[in-house]
């Protein structure tokens, strides 16, 4: 548009000045997925120096529906510290991207859960599930009305993010072997929780095949106040090793042990899961399997809004970041 000539730019400007067919335009801005991304990118410049303002030109337009430019965070505990990191890095990459993240806390109920994503629904551009506890087949019904990512689970049909849970519990069982202990207890963590359920499995694969024993412990909740709960239970076996869902339950397990006159590690080794904060509070300081969680949540709102934009289909595998185990002073050699 010039000032000889104030008539606004139209689709067949912005065609022309970035080579493509006017239909290539009008895809670009309704349909993207049925353009490539760098042609999508340049006719969006374009338009933008042109003036061309059919559209919002603050982000893009997908699939024909409307956008919001907010994407929801539902999250189990907002407590548990070790979704701090997740959610930071979530919220840098939404706006990054230029979206606002709204965040809703679950209480660990499927319930709140499907209640708090119902009130959204209608107001996002796509949702991050992080341990969700619905059912799968929930979570791929609500995939089909709302571009939709699950953060630490694998929903088969439904993107995904995880850590690999699998190769740092065996990391744990295997530096408590080279330590020289036999007998272990695992402090569970939601019967739901899909992490539980891999970490479960993976620790006691990994003690059949070093020739050690591990009990699993039901807690009454993976949080503090649970690995406390169990404690005097656990210590009442004789085991020399314990191994936490997560750090909450491995830090409780410790304080409820060391008030009643155990020591750490001699008496007894402590290793947690995610190194979240807690790990450095605690004395002695605790051994934990440690989850790139800042990267967890940026990596979880990058793929849901190229999903969300039709770039991409729905990956058939979860995206697997990588764990490290990180040893501190909660674990030593048993005592003869």
């Amino acid at each position: 548009m010039t000032p000889e000539s104030p008539k606004p730019a139209t689709i067949y400007d912005v065609a022309r000045a970035a080579g493509v067919a006017a239909s290539t335009v009008s895809r670009a801005f309704a349909r993207p997925g049925r353009v490539s991304f760098g042609t999508a990118e340049k006719i969006r410049t374009v338009a933008a120096e042109l003036g061309y303002r059919s559209v919002d030109m603050r982000r893009p337009m997908a699939q024909g529906r409307q956008r919001h430019g907010t994407i929801a965070l539902i999250i189990a505990d907002i407590s548990n510290p070790v979704f701090f990191d997740m959610i930071r890095g979530a919220e840098e990459e939404a706006a990054k991207n230029g979206y606002t993240m709204l965040l809703a806390h679950t209480r660990e109920s499927a319930v709140i859960e499907r209640e708090a994503i119902e009130r959204v629904l209608g107001i996002v551009d796509g949702i991050v599930l992080s341990s969700s506890r619905m059912s799968d087949a929930a979570i791929r019904a609500m995939a089909k009305q709302k571009p939709t990512l699950v953060m630490n689970r694998g929903v088969s049909g439904v993107a995904s993010v995880v850590t690999d849970n699998a190769r740092g519990m065996r990391r744990a069982i295997e530096h408590l072997g080279e330590l020289g202990h036999r007998d272990l207890a695992y402090l569970a963590g939601p019967e739901a929780s899909w992490a539980n359920g891999m970490r479960w499995r993976s620790l006691k694969e990994g003690a059949h095949e070093l020739g050690m024993r591990v009990t699993l412990v039901e807690c009454p909740a993976p949080t503090r106040e649970g690995g406390a709960a169990v404690a005097e239970q656990v210590l009442a076996t004789g085991v020399t090793a314990v191994v936490g869902y997560n750090d909450q339950l491995a830090a409780g397990f410790m304080r409820r042990a060391q008030s009643i006159g155990y020591d750490i590690p001699g008496d007894v080794s402590v290793t947690g899961f995610d190194n979240s904060m807690v790990a450095e509070l605690v004395h002695p300081a605790l051994t934990s399997v440690a989850a790139p969680l800042h990267a967890l949540g940026a990596a979880a709102v990058r793929n849901l809004l190229v999903l969300s934009r039709g770039v991409v289909q729905v990956p058939e595998r979860p995206v697997v970041l990588p764990t490290r185990l990180v040893v501190r002073a909660s674990t030593g050699r048993p005592r003869p």
